[in-house]
């Protein structure tokens, strides 16, 4: 598969840094989109260089559509789209309710997490699907347990919007489905990564392991590699899926 590329937003660290290292190590020539972080970013592509493996580092505010097409005109310089993983996503300060939102904080979890992910599978039906003379291929979308349970008293707006990302994926999946491309999403449970740091509650992982029917937090590794089983072939008949890796939240 080395001719087939992966677009990775979010890719310079924790779910979407692991996911480009093990789809790299499966053959497929990596774009690592990032925010703001280079330095992160520019040492995921040399970990995966020291491997013999190919990849480039974009960066990408998938709130900005600019910065979307910009991403995947690279990747089109870079080989041949075989898949999307929308990975960047944010969450606003931990703790807040509702009541206490302010339109800005909704309106920029919606931007990164809904519309980015929408706006990047639009990119990537355009060059995979068979109707626009593609060659089929698979988007990833990174959902949450969150969905599920709905983050009461902690950040309900980015519950609402991997909420939103799962009827995505379902929806488009049918779309698609007949235009060579498969739609699945994977809904993390708690995953020791530092979008907790960002929420402002670094431990909160640890902090809420009890809760775990397995009694432990994840690792980015265990869900980059449901990531790569979904991309891959041995998952040829799973579409519109979504597949919880939580340890049983």
């Amino acid at each position: 598969m080395t001719d087939k590329v992966v677009v990775i937003t979010g890719g310079s660290r924790g779910i979407g840094r692991a996911t480009a290292i093990a789809a790299a190590a499966r053959g497929f020539r990596v774009v690592v989109g990032y925010v703001s972080n280079k330095t992160a970013a520019d040492e995921v592509v040399a970990e995966i260089a020291a491997s013999n493996g190919k990849a480039i580092a974009v960066k990408c505010d998938v709130a900005e559509e600019s910065d979307i097409l910009a991403l995947f005109k690279a990747a089109d310089a870079f080989g041949t789209l075989g898949a999307l993983v929308n990975n960047g996503g944010i969450v606003g300060q931990s703790g807040v309710r509702v009541d206490e939102m302010s339109a800005e904080r909704i309106q920029r979890v919606m931007a990164v997490n809904v519309t980015g992910s929408i706006l990047c599978a639009r990119e990537a039906v355009k060059r995979m699907s068979t109707k626009h003379g593609g060659k089929g291929g698979v988007i990833v979308n990174l959902s949450s347990v969150a969905a599920r349970l709905g983050a009461p008293n902690t950040y309900v707006d980015y519950a609402a919007s991997k909420g939103a990302v799962d009827s995505f994926t379902v929806g488009l999946g049918h779309e698609v489905a007949g235009e060579g491309i498969r739609v699945a999403a994977i809904r993390p449970g708690l995953i020791d990564t530092e979008i907790h740091a960002a929420g402002g509650e670094p431990d909160r992982a640890h902090r809420l392991a009890h809760m775990v029917p397995m009694k432990r937090v994840g690792t980015a590794d265990e869900v980059a590699n449901a990531i790569v089983w979904l991309m891959s072939d041995d998952a040829s008949y799973v579409t519109s899926a979504i597949l919880d890796v939580s340890g049983g939240r």
